[in-house]
């Protein structure tokens, strides 16, 4: 494991540790609203704020882009993406369905990320080229066809405009496969996807800071990635297809023809 996984692996126990010690007051945590259906805790600040010290105490010249501070520029080839908790709603209400998630950029390229997941103490981890792992175990997307395939998605609950698309494109889906699950973290469900736990992911209009470790951890695993006009997704904003590679084409088919 090189350097920047073991600062990331470091980084994401603290957190998590320092999340699940919290999460038996989790009432009298202050929240804050940010926008329709996006809120923040004090928690995901602190959480961040650890993540982020960890990281500049061992690399101080990096960038830092999290999803409360925002970038911090330093001038670097190298940007660290932190989601301290992807999955606030699900925190907010003791809902076991959350995880740390921390990417490193080179440049354009994800080279490093980790998807941690404090309540099960499941640490998924990829490097560039060099596979995609869950504690330590060699971890590979599935081979399921359509049909036999369990398929994981999230609901456009923010930014709403797109809602009767997706409800659309949610109905060809659910006839064409064996299921889909809306769990509440787009990390949590791309690690699944590398792990095989589903066969394929979809959502509308996500940030980097949700997707970057999970998209390596997928690309790692033997997985593809596509926004929804089936071009190469390569980890920043936007709407997501993620799949084994028997059915990305597939998948990406009923979404265009709502499009």
């Amino acid at each position: 494991m090189s350097a920047f996984l073991n600062i990331a692996t470091k980084a994401a126990y603290l957190a998590g540790n320092l999340i699940q010690q919290s999460s038996r007051s989790s009432s009298n945590l202050t929240i804050e609203k940010k926008g329709h259906n996006d809120y923040v805790t004090e928690l995901d600040k602190k959480a961040e704020q650890l993540i982020v010290e960890t990281i500049i105490k061992a690399y101080p010249k990096h960038n830092i882009l999290g999803e409360e501070s925002r970038f911090q520029d330093n001038n670097s080839e190298y940007t660290w993406i932190i989601d301290p908790i992807d999955g606030t709603t699900n925190f907010m209400h003791g809902h076991p369905q959350y995880c740390v998630s921390i990417a490193l950029k080179q440049k354009h390229k994800t080279i490093a990320g980790i998807v941690f997941d404090p309540n099960r103490n499941d640490l998924y981890k990829a490097e560039i080229g060099k596979g995609a792992y869950l504690n330590d175990k060699r971890i590979r997307v599935s081979a399921n066809s359509l049909e036999y395939s369990l398929i994981a998605t999230g609901f456009p609950s923010i930014d709403t405009t797109s809602i009767d698309k997706y409800l659309a494109i949610l109905k060809d889906m659910i006839l064409a496969t064996l299921g889909q699950r809306r769990a509440g973290s787009a990390a949590l469900d791309l690690a699944y996807l590398a792990a095989g736990y589903v066969d394929g992911f979809w959502e509308f209009d996500l940030k980097s800071w949700d997707v970057a470790a999970g998209i390596l951890l997928v690309k790692e695993a033997g997985g593809m990635i596509t926004d929804f006009a089936g071009n190469q997704h390569n980890s920043g904003d936007g709407s997501i297809i993620a799949a084994n590679p028997k059915i990305i084409s597939q998948l990406q088919k009923i979404i265009q023809k709502h499009l």
